[in-house]
């Protein structure tokens, strides 16, 4: 039987991504299950939510990659608040920690702690135990969290970033997350910045390259014609209107362009979008500019001379003028 494309895309990972597991962080999330019950996801905090935080405005929740090294994310996102200057001061930094099967016996984690089989988490899969809750689940109930008044009384924006593999899950999450009528009510702004992802899901069957010899190229995690999470709710025509009104911004580093990177997902669902993740990022703009599919409230910054490197991308100036609208970048798309 045919592996699936994501399993098998996981499987050709070079050994460094299944590396010693970065530690537990210390902050915790409940993440409510899709039938009742929760369990835990490990979070870095740059300050304790457990209690109110009336000087934060801004909210940047920041997700790791495929090597869950959420310890080396959260110093990122430290490191480009910091940069920021006064737009970073008042703000929150997260990092949710997604666990493997494995992390949990290594890391000895407590059994109420979620975890996920193999890399499928990126893909929005439903957790082994203790609940089936969808990785996705993760910021559904940080942003929650965010949205207490009580605890952020000044929060004026969220803003869910990702890199690599963590970029791949924020773009999908931002394709398929319902609307939150609470931060619509509480007038919470949400944002979502994509850094170099090796793949994204498209909304309809076309791709700029060749699928003949991949007949299951729009299965989900690259599109949406079979093999989509429980969490998926809604038709893709519909997902994608929704989609393009959000506030989406890509950074692309402009040297990200070797097709043989040790760690980008060559598949043949994932070479139907491209060469590499340069390539891809912009035939991925350039196919949602194309489609007549609604207004389009999105830009895409080229990172001029930085390559897959998380920490450059978001201290770059187009990278804190994702984070924190910042001025700066060279070019808006």
């Amino acid at each position: 039987m045919r592996l699936p494309l994501l399993i098998a895309a996981m499987l050709a990972m070079p050994a460094a991504l299944a590396a010693q597991p970065a530690p537990l962080p210390p902050g915790r999330i409940s993440v409510p299950g899709p039938q009742g019950g929760s369990g835990l996801a490990p979070v870095y905090l740059s300050a304790d939510w457990t209690a109110p935080q009336p000087g934060v405005t801004r909210a940047v929740i920041v997700m790791h990659g495929l090597a869950r090294n959420a310890d080396t994310y959260f110093a990122a996102g430290l490191a480009a608040r910091q940069a920021a200057g006064p737009a970073g001061a008042a703000t929150l930094v997260i990092a949710p920690r997604i666990l493997g099967a494995q992390d949990v016996v290594e890391l000895h984690a407590p059994a109420d702690m979620l975890r996920w089989r193999h890399g499928n988490w990126a893909g929005g899969a439903a957790a082994t135990a203790p609940v089936p809750a969808s990785s996705f689940a993760v910021f559904d109930a940080i942003i929650a969290r965010l949205a207490d008044r009580a605890l952020f009384p000044a929060l004026r924006e969220i803003v869910v970033a990702g890199h690599s593999a963590g970029g791949q899950v924020v773009q999908r999450y931002a394709a398929v997350a319902p609307d939150n009528p609470a931060l619509a009510r509480e007038g919470i702004g949400l944002r979502y910045v994509v850094a170099n992802p090796s793949t994204y899901v498209y909304f309809t069957p076309a791709r700029p390259w060749p699928t003949a010899a991949c007949p299951g190229y729009n299965a989900w995690k690259y599109g949406f014609a079979s093999r989509l999470p429980a969490y998926v709710q809604g038709d893709p025509a519909s997902l994608e209107r929704r989609y393009r009104g959000r506030d989406v911004t890509y950074l692309l580093g402009t040297l990200d362009t070797d097709p043989n990177h040790p760690a980008l997902d060559k598949s043949c669902a994932a070479e139907a979008e491209g060469p590499s993740r340069y390539t891809r990022g912009h035939a991925y703009f350039a196919a949602l500019q194309a489609d007549a599919g609604g207004p389009l409230a999105q830009r895409l910054f080229d990172v001029p001379g930085v390559g897959h490197n998380g920490h450059r991308m978001f201290t770059s100036p187009c990278g804190l003028a994702a984070l924190f609208e910042t001025p700066g970048c060279p070019k808006d798309k």
